[in-house]
This record gives structure tokens, sequence and C-alpha cells, in this order.
């Protein structure tokens, strides 16, 4: 497997330049995927699966930079990115099926820089949408990660999780990475608009998500029920 231990001396350096300018738990990461390639992806997405404060929206386009430098393969890089999101969301699947509900909700708040109030909206939009909510929610803020505990404290079959959790992670790592690959020597700017991709994605997930409801809406008024049982 091509690391970035095997990057060419031009390639090094533009990668070294890139890593350089990032500071932080942000910075740290960058120098770690820059280290030891494809596998410091994998550590890297689980631990932003499992750590919310983590960004992914720093260290995945890093790692599509890196591929587009010769560091790694591109392909690799993502395969890496979307296992590492299943295993983290399987963590946390986990945690809410040892736990159950309210004691799930307990211990997670108990991680740093994640709220009690995240926790429980995270519980709340699964509980109003259901399984879907597991795809779609890869693409929210807030609720990437966290979706995956209610899931498991209502014992949503594993294998749809898997599948559902590695669509959504590969719709979303896939941006992240091929968005690094395409800037290439404009890396910089990846830190500079990864904000805007949230609110990209709110928008395009809160259509979906009226479209979602007003097709249950419309189901449940031709079967004669109640708009509360539609939602």
């Amino acid at each position: 497997m091509t690391t970035a231990l095997l990057v060419p001396a031009s390639s090094a350096g533009s990668v070294d330049d890139a890593v350089g300018g990032l500071t932080g738990l942000s910075g740290a990461l960058a120098r770690f995927i820059a280290w030891i390639g494809e596998p410091g992806v994998f550590v890297a997405t689980v631990l932003e699966t499992v750590v919310p404060p983590i960004p992914s929206e720093v260290t995945l386009p890093l790692a599509g930079f890196i591929a587009a430098q010769g560091g790694m393969s591109l392909v690799l890089a993502l395969v890496a990115a979307t296992l590492g999101s299943v295993v983290g969301a399987l963590a946390l699947y986990g945690v809410g099926r040892a736990f159950g509900e309210e004691r799930a909700v307990t211990w997670m708040a108990k991680v740093p820089f994640v709220d009690r109030e995240e926790v429980q909206h995270a519980v709340d939009w699964f509980h109003r949408h259901g399984g879907a909510s597991v795809f779609v929610g890869r693409l929210l803020p807030g609720v990437r990660s966290l979706v995956s505990v209610p899931a498991g404290t209502t014992r949503m079959p594993l294998v749809r999780f898997v599948l559902l959790t590695a669509a959504g992670s590969l719709l979303w790592n896939g941006l992240l990475v091929g968005g690094g690959y395409a800037l290439g020597s404009q890396f910089e700017r990846v830190e500079q608009y990864a904000g805007y991709v949230d609110y990209l994605f709110v928008a395009v997930v809160a259509v979906v998500l009226v479209l979602f409801v007003r097709s249950r809406v419309q189901r449940a008024r031709r079967r004669g029920g109640s708009l509360e049982d539609a939602l």
C-alpha cells in the first residue's frame, strides 16, 4: 500500500507546506494522516465518528490533497474513510444497544464537547424519521455521529444499519476527499471554505426531508390516518 512516506521530494514538500499551515487538533490529525497514509485516514475517521468535535471537514480533504500529490491512493483513502465511519458508528450503536436510551444519552453527554441536548436532539430526530435518519444523518452536523446511538437503543437490524451508514458515509466522505483532491495545490482554501459544506448539505437534506414528510402525509391520508400517524 502506498503511503505518504513514499511521496516524491517535490510532492512531500507540498504536503509538508499544507500540513504546516494547520494548527491544534486539526493539525495533529493532518500530520498523522500525512505520516501513516491510508491507515491514518481510517483511524482519523473512527475518531471523528466517536468524538464528534474532531473535524472531518479538514482531515478528509487533506487525505484527498495527499492523494493528489501522489502520497496515497484516492480510492483507498475513500474506502478507509468509509470503513472508519462504519466502525465508529458501530461503536456508538453498541453503546445504545448495551445501555438503553436513557443511560446511553447520559453516558454520551459525558464525552468532552458533547452536550446532552445534542444527544437528545439526535435521539428525537431518529424517533421522528426512523431508519432513513441513519442515512440522512450522516450528512447533518450535530446528528452525523450521534444518530447511531438511538439506532442501537431501538435495536435496528444490524445489516440495515451498516448499509445505511456506509451509504451516507460514502457520500459525505466522497465529497470531502474528492474536494481535497480537486483543490490540489489550492488546499489552503479547504479550511477557509469547509464550513460552507455543512450549510449546503443542510439545505439539500431539508429539501429531502420535506419531500419525505410530504409523501408520508399523502400516504396517511390515503389510508385514512392522521397527521400524527404519518410523522
